[in-house]
C-alpha cells in the first residue's frame, strides 16, 4: 500500500507539460495527428486548444490539471489495462483520472477509431 501511496503522489506532483510532448511523440510515431490528440484530451477535460495550451505554459501539476478539468461523464467507459493496473478499479480519484488519459492516448496510437475512443460521443 505504501508504494502505491508513493506512487499517487509522485503521479499528482507530476507536471502536464512533461508529459505532454510525450504523448505527442507517440501518436504522431504511430500516424495520428496533434489535432486528434487535442479531440481527445478535450473529450476528457473538457479543455479547448487555447485552455490546454495555457496550462502547458503555466506547467501545472497533474493534481491541478485534473482540479481545474469537466471529467466527461462517460469516463466509466473507458475500461482496460494501463500500466498493469485495470483502469477501472483504480481506487484514487487522480490516479485514475490520468490512468483514463494514458489509456485513451494508446487507444489513439494503435490506430482506433475516433468515435470508439471518444466512446460515441
Amino acid at each position: 500500500m505504501n508504494n502505491s501511496n508513493t506512487q499517487n503522489q509522485r503521479i499528482a506532483k507530476m507536471t502536464f507539460s512533461s508529459v505532454y510532448p510525450m504523448y505527442v511523440a507517440k501518436v504522431e510515431k504511430k500516424g495520428r495527428t496533434k489535432e486528434e490528440l487535442q479531440q481527445v484530451i478535450e473529450w476528457l477535460t473538457g479543455f479547448n486548444n487555447q485552455k490546454l495550451q495555457e496550462l502547458i505554459n503555466e506547467k501545472v501539476t497533474f493534481e491541478t490539471f485534473f482540479q481545474q478539468a469537466s471529467v466527461n461523464p462517460n469516463v466509466y467507459l473507458i475500461t482496460g489495462v494501463i500500466c498493469g493496473y485495470r483502469v477501472e478499479e483504480i481506487e484514487n480519484p487522480l490516479t485514475q483520472q490520468v490512468r483514463y488519459l494514458d489509456k485513451l492516448v494508446d487507444e489513439l496510437a494503435k490506430g482506433r477509431k475516433m468515435d470508439k475512443i471518444l466512446r460515441g460521443s
